[in-house]
């Protein structure tokens, strides 16, 4: 009778540890928010242009490193991505008041940063190669800026 409990005991055991196990190996494992992963003048290591990078690189995401800001800008034909450039952030509206971060266009339009910066309540002002500059007249809710500024509607742009 003893051993009958103890066999029960070790099968009730091992059926939950394998459930536990499952679970433990199945689940998607976050990703390290502690990844550096800086866009730089010239830089060519981004992509997908054009889309919400906050999809992938944020915690439990893809992407390396979780994103503060992100975005891309494109040529004032909107037809391709501009090579170069920054993107700057501003208490005020129209690139006044107190500039608060800066964050270099790579070679291939985007822009992105892991750098501690919380941009809600700030004004961005994008400036292009050639030194055009386009100011947002409102705030920022956040840095996803490719959530509303997508590939295909209301792009970012500057020359």
């Amino acid at each position: 009778m003893k051993t009958k409990l103890n066999v029960q005991r070790l099968i009730g055991i091992t059926f939950v540890l394998t459930i536990l196990s499952i679970s433990f190996f199945s689940c998607k494992k976050p990703k390290d928010c502690g990844t550096v992963n800086i866009g730089v003048s010239g830089g060519s290591d981004s992509h997908n242009q054009g889309q919400n990078c906050m999809t992938c690189h944020t915690s439990g995401g893809e992407g390396s490193g979780c994103f503060t800001v992100a975005g891309t800008v494109y040529n004032s034909a909107l037809t391709s991505t501009v090579g170069s450039g920054k993107v700057e952030f501003f208490t005020q509206a129209n690139g006044s008041g107190q500039l608060k971060y800066t964050v270099q266009i790579d070679s291939k339009g985007n822009f992105y940063t892991t750098a501690d910066m919380n941009v809600a309540g700030l004004f961005p002002r994008v400036t292009g190669p050639t030194g055009t500059q386009q100011s947002m007249s409102s705030s920022l809710s956040s840095g996803k800026c490719n959530s509303c500024h997508n590939a295909s509607t209301s792009k970012i742009w500057a020359d």
